[in-house]
């Protein structure tokens, strides 16, 4: 994968895109940590199947990154770190693993959106987060749940 970029860096490729954003704090976001991984949860956004991610509290821990808050607009980036997508959060809670409820799931979209896809899915993607940052996975391990809007496909 491609460095990732500066906010300031993007906010002017977008900007000589013509892209203007509303107001709000920006941050960059990714999904996934490979390019199939990636680019899968980015068509499911597309698509409008997604719109909510969840992000180990571990690993924004680990590399000293403020969590997202409500308001906060996102310019979420491809595999190659490219802006893809610009998004909203429209609500952020940590909760523990084992406590993701079916109906978070569902507007997550990934799968056959039950709450059992999702916990398989996101135990093999939290077990890799948790070995990067060195710790280990645990069902009462805190997780960053996003629920979110679609403001801009790139």
């Amino acid at each position: 994968m491609e460095p990732v970029p500066s906010i300031r860096s993007v906010l002017s490729k977008l900007q000589g895109l013509g892209v203007s954003l509303p107001d709000g704090r920006v941050r960059l976001d990714a999904y996934g940590d490979s390019a199939k991984l990636s680019e899968d949860l980015l068509s499911l956004i597309r698509q409008g199947r997604k719109r909510a991610g969840t992000s180990l509290l571990w690993a924004f821990e680990a590399e000293k990154e403020a969590l997202p808050q409500a308001g906060d607009i996102e310019i979420v980036l491809d595999h190659r770190n490219e802006p893809a997508l610009i998004t909203r959060i429209l609500e952020v809670r940590v909760v523990p693993y084992c406590d993701v409820t079916a109906h978070y799931a569902a507007i997550e979209g990934e799968g056959d959106g039950s709450l059992e896809y999702w916990r398989d899915a996101h135990w093999t993607f939290f077990s890799r987060e948790c070995k990067r940052v060195g710790r280990q996975p645990t069902e009462s391990m805190p997780v960053v749940c996003s629920v979110f809007e679609l403001l801009n496909v790139l």
